[in-house]
């Protein structure tokens, strides 16, 4: 995007954008010049930086396909971003056409570029909330109207929990989505972490201190704790090219070295 004149009304061009950053690590075209800004110092601080969103991204493609094998049908991508090549509408309805999916962000280029992306594919809706407020999402004519959680569904938390700080209990965010999400539903969650490479992981953090969304990152523990109540399939909580990968040479001798958690539970 090179045209800031394209911007939504309203957007405040002089902070970058987590989802705009994203997306430019994702080669994608709908950032400003303060997201690449942005996304360039990070990557002169970490140049991995790159192929670790694109492994985050490989992982939210191998787990849609999971839970389409285990016959899911329903998707509520929390903290979506812009679903540009490869998001989570492409891989479920290339394998079941009937899959509905809502994005779900509160950030007003990424839902106005969503929808723009999604026009016309009637099982897809676009939200502009706030994930940290359940109710508020949960209640939106949209997500009623397309999705059933008396059927189950995927909630997808994917790289979106690190911009939730511990004051707002991200672990009493998950609950209440899994209060009204039906047996055999799935939570699909990735969170970037210190572990592995904790030296570059604070300089990151304190990158985004900076903006207008701070990083959290946390340990494998801690993402354990947000996922006790339900039961983690296989392999468990992983660095992103460790979770389900397609070939055994997709997996290099350092995958610490991605410094993100992936991981898939089910709720019984």
């Amino acid at each position: 995007m090179t045209d800031e004149t394209a911007a939504p009304g309203g957007v405040d061009l002089t902070r970058p954008s987590a989802a705009r950053v994203y997306d430019y690590y994702l080669g994608g075209a709908h950032n400003f010049a303060v997201d690449r800004e942005m996304a360039e110092r990070a990557i002169g601080l970490w140049p991995d930086l790159p192929q670790i969103m694109q492994a985050n991204r490989a992982f939210l493609r191998r787990a849609v396909q999971f839970c389409v094998d285990a016959g899911i049908r329903q998707f509520l991508d929390l903290g979506s971003g812009i679903p540009t090549v490869g998001n989570v509408h492409e891989v479920a309805q290339n394998l079941a056409p009937e899959a509905k999916i809502v994005y779900v962000d509160n950030d007003p280029v990424a839902a106005a570029y969503s929808e723009n992306i999604l026009r016309g594919n009637d099982r897809t809706a676009v939200v502009q909330a706030d994930l940290r407020r359940p109710d508020q999402v949960l209640d939106h004519p949209a997500v009623r109207s397309l999705l059933d959680f008396d059927e189950p569904v995927a909630v997808m938390m994917v790289a979106v929990l690190h911009f939730v700080p511990d004051g707002d209990d991200p672990a009493g965010i998950i609950a209440r989505y899994r209060e009204v999400m039906a047996p055999g539903s799935y939570l699909v969650l990735s969170h970037a972490s210190q572990d592995g490479q904790p030296g570059q992981a604070d300089s990151h953090q304190d990158l985004y201190r900076r903006t207008a969304t701070p990083m959290t990152m946390r340990s494998k523990s801690q993402v354990a704790a947000l996922l006790e109540d339900f039961d983690v399939v296989e392999p468990g909580i992983v660095f992103f090219p460790q979770w389900r990968p397609l070939s055994p040479e997709d997996v290099d001798d350092n995958p610490e070295r991605f410094t993100g958690l992936a991981a898939v539970g089910r709720k019984a």
